[in-house]
């Protein structure tokens, strides 16, 4: 068991002798700024946990509710919002979807007052121990992709492409050595502020150093605007892409004329063809209809987040919420759910193989 599983489950206990009515839940989902594509799915799939959480009678019988929080790096209210809810008692739980600078800040606000579960990919360190981090991280999620793409494609010249902050910059100091293993080079390795718009240099930059793989580390909104300005250039199908950031809703602001020669690591596709996932999905759109904001890694993780608090917080036996990554260990959790590799194909990413199977 991990470290915030036995903090969660004893600070939810604690705090059950004292707290009766609703659960309140904090949910923090980007709803501007680079991530803010991510927020319409997010919210769907936060309402969709809530709404099957109190069908089965809620936890241990106290209705689940939500309280929005915008988790847009440009949200420059967002510490004090956290502040306020937690010092007032007004929240017994976070679920949170950011980039992982918003996370360490939103932390460092709480201060293990509130389990925080943080649901989508990470780096893998940077977060306190008692942080909730369930999902994907470079060791499990990118570092097969780039084996699985050398041994396919033998590309010789690698361009590290990512927003400015701790994520793509630790998942490239992970990368480099495995690209050099594979016997490639790694030709240029640039970092652009978040919400770049302008990559006509970036893209110059690219021709010019006869780049064979891109491996693309910029978030939903600056990546639809790299790959605009990758295809106007003549690249696309010249120059391969590798992502574990790229989902369904940048494939969707990108464009099937985008996206030739695009690959995607994630523990989870909309296409995923499993019981649980055909299951989830009916769900989902039962509940939100045929024009439902498109599923996709980011955003469905905010309900597996509920799935992983679910299994913290109740202490009666009863059903438990299902996932669309269901193991037979339980809840989603990146460290044991398996890493697929998929290819954009038109509007969507259609599943090519499991990279990284659950362990045991």
């Amino acid at each position: 068991m991990k470290p915030s599983d036995v903090f969660g489950r004893g600070l939810l206990q604690r705090a059950r002798v004292h707290r009766r009515g609703p659960f309140h839940v904090g949910v923090l989902i980007p709803t501007s700024g680079a991530m803010g594509l991510l927020g319409p799915c997010a919210l769907a799939c936060a309402a969709l946990a809530r709404d099957s959480w109190n069908a089965q009678g809620g936890l241990d019988g106290r209705e689940v509710r939500l309280t929005l929080l915008n988790a847009s790096e440009a949200n420059t209210g967002l510490d004090d919002d956290v502040r306020d809810l937690v010092a007032d008692g007004a929240v017994d739980a976070l679920v949170a979807l950011s980039n992982t600078a918003v996370c360490r800040r939103i932390a460092g606000v709480v201060d293990a007052r509130v389990p925080l579960i943080y649901t989508p990919l990470y780096e893998g360190c940077g977060l306190p121990a008692w942080v909730h981090a369930i999902g994907e991280t470079p060791e499990r999620q990118l570092l097969p992709a780039i084996d699985w793409l050398a041994g396919r494609y033998r590309p010789r010249r690698w361009y590290l492409l990512g927003n400015d902050y701790s994520w793509p910059r630790r998942t490239h100091a992970l990368a480099l050595p495995a690209i050099r293993t594979s016997g490639a080079e790694v030709v240029r390795e640039r970092y652009v502020p978040l919400g770049e718009r302008d990559y006509d240099a970036i893209i110059d930059d690219v021709i010019a150093s006869r780049a064979q793989v891109v491996l693309l580390s910029l978030l939903t909104a600056d990546a639809v605007h790299f790959c605009r300005a990758f295809e106007r250039a003549g690249l696309g199908g010249k120059v391969l892409r590798l992502s574990t950031c790229v989902e369904e809703n940048t494939v969707l602001g990108v464009g099937d004329a985008n996206s030739e020669g695009m690959f995607v690591a994630a523990g989870y596709f909309d296409a995923l063809d499993s019981d649980a996932n055909h299951a989830f999905k009916e769900r989902y759109r039962a509940r939100f209809g045929d024009r439902a904001p498109a599923l996709n890694s980011a955003s469905q993780s905010v309900y597996e987040g509920f799935a992983h608090l679910q299994r913290q917080a109740q202490t009666r036996r009863g059903p438990l919420l299902p996932g669309a990554r269901d193991t037979q260990r339980g809840a989603y959790d990146a460290g044991r759910s398996p890493i697929y590799l998929g290819e954009v194909r038109g509007l969507g990413i259609r599943p090519l193989r499991t990279l990284t199977d659950a362990p045991g």
